[in-house]
C-alpha cells in the first residue's frame, strides 16, 4: 500500500513530539511533574514563541492528564479530601495566569522560581536518601500552593506539578498520594487555562506540534499512574528530587543564557 508523501513528511514531523510526549507524560505520570517543562522546553527550543508554547502543552496537557487521572482513580493513588483543597485554588490560578501571560511576558519571574525549586529539589533529594519518612501527615499549606501553583503553570508553560508536588512532599504527604492527587487535579486545571489562552489568543496559537505530543502522551499516561502506585516511598522522593533538581537546574542555565 502506498503511503502519499505528504503523509510521511507529515509523520516525520509529528514522530520527535510524539517521543517528547510519551516520555514528558511517563516521568509526570510516575513522579508528578515534568511534562509542562520538558515539552515547553521543547517548543521553545524549536522557536515557538513562549504564549504559544503554552497554549500548545495545555491543549495537549488536556487530553493526557484525562487519561492520567482516570489512570490514578483506578489505582487508587487520589487522597480525595486533597484533591477538593486544591482545585478550586488550582483553577482560579490558572486562569488568572493564562490572563497574565496573554497580555505581558511571564519570563521575568522564571529564573526566580527555578531557582526556589532547585532548592527544594536538593531537599527532597536529600530528605530520601539520608531521611526517608516513616509516616506521613495531612499537608496543611494547601490552598495557597494551589493558586501559586496554577498561576506559575500558566504563566510559565509548566510549573503546577514541580510547585505542587514538591511542597506537599515537604509538608509529609504521601508521595503515591500526593503524585496522584495532582495529576487529577491538573487535568481540570489544564482544561481552564486551555479555554481562557483559546478566548484570548484564538485557535491560531495551537500549533501541529500539539498533536505529537498528545499522541504520545495519551500512550504513555496509564503507565505513570502504574509505575506511582507500585513504586515504593523513597525510591519515588529520590526521583522526584533528581527531577526537579535536574529539569529545574536546566531552565535557570537557559533562562542565564548560559546554553542555547
Amino acid at each position: 500500500m502506498h503511503v502519499p508523501d505528504a503523509w510521511l513528511e507529515f509523520l516525520q514531523l509529528l514522530l520527535p513530539f510524539i517521543l517528547v510526549g510519551f516520555g514528558a507524560q511517563i516521568i509526570d505520570g510516575a513522579l508528578g511533574m515534568a511534562y509542562g517543562v520538558i515539552s515547553s522546553s521543547l517548543l521553545l527550543a524549536l522557536g515557538v514563541p513562549p504564549r504559544a508554547a503554552s497554549a500548545s502543552v495545555h491543549a495537549a496537557e488536556t487530553c493526557t492528564t484525562a487519561v492520567s487521572a482516570i489512570s490514578h482513580v483506578i489505582h487508587r493513588n487520589v487522597d480525595w479530601k486533597l484533591f477538593w483543597k486544591l482545585l478550586v485554588p488550582g483553577v482560579l490560578g490558572g486562569v488568572a495566569g493564562a490572563s497574565f501571560l496573554s497580555n505581558i511576558d511571564g519570563e521575568l519571574i522564571r529564573p526566580y522560581v527555578l531557582a526556589y525549586l532547585a532548592f527544594i529539589g536538593l531537599w527532597l533529594l536529600w530528605r530520601g536518601l539520608r531521611y526517608p519518612p516513616q509516616r506521613f501527615d495531612d499537608a496543611r499549606f494547601v490552598t495557597p500552593l494551589g493558586l501559586v501553583g496554577g498561576f506559575l503553570d500558566a504563566s510559565g508553560g509548566g510549573g503546577w506539578g514541580p510547585v505542587v508536588t514538591s511542597n506537599l512532599l515537604i509538608q509529609g504527604s504521601s508521595p503515591r498520594h500526593t503524585i496522584g492527587t495532582v495529576n487529577t487535579v491538573e487535568f481540570f486545571l489544564t482544561l481552564s487555562i486551555s479555554f481562557t489562552f483559546l478566548l484570548h489568543l484564538g485557535w491560531e496559537t495551537f500549533t501541529t506540534a500539539t498533536i505529537g505530543l498528545l499522541v504520545g502522551g495519551v500512550i504513555a499516561a496509564p503507565l505513570g499512574a502504574w509505575i506511582a502506585r507500585h513504586v515504593p516511598a523513597r525510591p519515588l522522593l529520590i526521583m522526584v528530587g533528581a527531577v526537579l533538581t535536574l529539569t529545574t537546574g536546566y531552565g535557570i542555565l537557559r533562562s542565564l543564557e548560559l546554553i542555547g
